[in-house]
């Protein structure tokens, strides 16, 4: 081995153990990283309009535009996060204040007149499954405890992560702005460094830019427009808690399974306990009709061809990304499956495909 091949690896071992160093350093801080990324990544193109507007002044411009996107998305999320955790404390009361009132006890009877259900049908189910109205009482009231709990629990943990959700909300601001002023010039060393031909890192960032666009059109919008839509119909509709369903709706309707259902499902059935029935019939109405549609329709429309992604791989990869990173992986899926895909397209291009044949020889 030669002096210079030793070097050269000796250098290679020292950036390898910087840049595991480095990762550790910023692992913290790597999700609020990403939606930082991804919002600016988004928002860019408005970035590049107003640089012009403003005669090349990237420092306005980003500082301006950061401040528009704190106003329109992190002040609001923050702020409906703490409406969340105080609505999740309301509800806790209720649950509460249900449970010493004797509304455990009053189940059994009320189950008896739950219209179009098939009431007494239900309460002797329940009564053949658990037994006695004693036994139905307890199963009831331990139910009731354990729902209890439960939200006691997501409270604390709320409660608990209202700081961190503070410092990841700064990190983003820092990070949008100074991605906002030195994105372009760090996207350029970036692409330079990519040990792949031009046209082959052409083709990857590329297919990284419409992927990303793609999936956040399909999943953020929808799930917003989603939210809202099922929000309207429980405010209008007088439904507990509004802003906690609402919230629990657009984050659960990007779910592969169930999304808005597991929502606006529960609520058909409290309206049909608590009456009048017409609400239940609504919600159920509005749900199917509207808020379910809505994501048969507008997802694809949105997402239309510009992930280019095969339906199957997409649906799992959604499904792996949040099971694995949380709702940041519901980007992360998408984008690194079609990463995957575009490295594999470049090889069976470049390695695979079998040379023409040569044209035959002539007299």
């Amino acid at each position: 081995m030669t002096r210079q091949q030793l070097f050269a690896f000796g250098f290679l071992g020292v950036l390898l153990v910087l840049l595991y160093q480095l990762a550790e350093v910023f692992s913290p801080f790597l999700r609020p990283l990403l939606w930082a990324v991804i919002l600016a990544h988004v928002a860019f193109p408005l970035h590049t309009r107003l640089t012009g507007l403003l005669r090349g002044r990237e420092v306005a411009s980003a500082a301006l535009l950061t401040v528009g996107i704190v106003a329109l998305i992190v002040a609001p999320v923050v702020f409906f996060t703490f409406l969340l955790v105080q609505e999740a404390g309301n509800g806790y009361d209720a649950v509460n204040t249900w449970v010493q009132s004797g509304g455990v006890k009053r189940v059994p009877d009320e189950l008896a007149k739950l219209p179009l259900l098939g009431g007494s049908r239900v309460q002797h189910m329940l009564h053949k499954l658990v037994g006695s109205k004693a036994n139905v009482e307890a199963f009831l009231l331990q139910s009731a405890k354990a729902m209890s709990g439960f939200i006691v629990e997501q409270l604390t943990g709320l409660v608990k992560n209202a700081f961190l959700l503070a410092v990841n909300s700064l990190v983003i601001v820092i990070a949008l702005f100074f991605f906002f002023k030195d994105g372009q010039r760090l996207l350029q060393s970036l692409y330079r460094v990519i040990p792949l031909d031009e046209a082959h890192k052409d083709r990857m960032v590329s297919r990284l830019d419409q992927t990303i666009t793609a999936v956040v059109k399909g999943i953020v919008i929808t799930a917003i427009v989603q939210g809202l839509l099922a929000g309207l119909a429980y405010a209008v509709l007088d439904v507990p808690f509004p802003v906690f369903l609402t919230a629990l709706t657009i984050v659960l309707a990007p779910l592969p399974f169930g999304g808005t259902a597991l929502v606006w499902g529960p609520v058909v059935l409290y309206l049909f306990w608590a009456g009048p029935v017409w609400k239940a019939i609504v919600m159920l109405a509005w749900g199917v009709g509207v808020v379910t549609i809505v994501d048969n329709v507008l997802r694809p429309m949105l997402i239309g061809k510009g992930a280019k992604l095969p339906v199957l791989f997409l649906f799992f990869s959604i499904l792996g990304g949040l099971a694995a990173y949380g709702l940041i992986g519901l980007f992360l899926g998408p984008i690194l499956l079609a990463i995957l895909l575009t490295a594999f397209q470049i090889y069976h291009e470049e390695y695979l495909t079998e040379s023409a044949p040569p044209p035959p020889m002539t007299a």
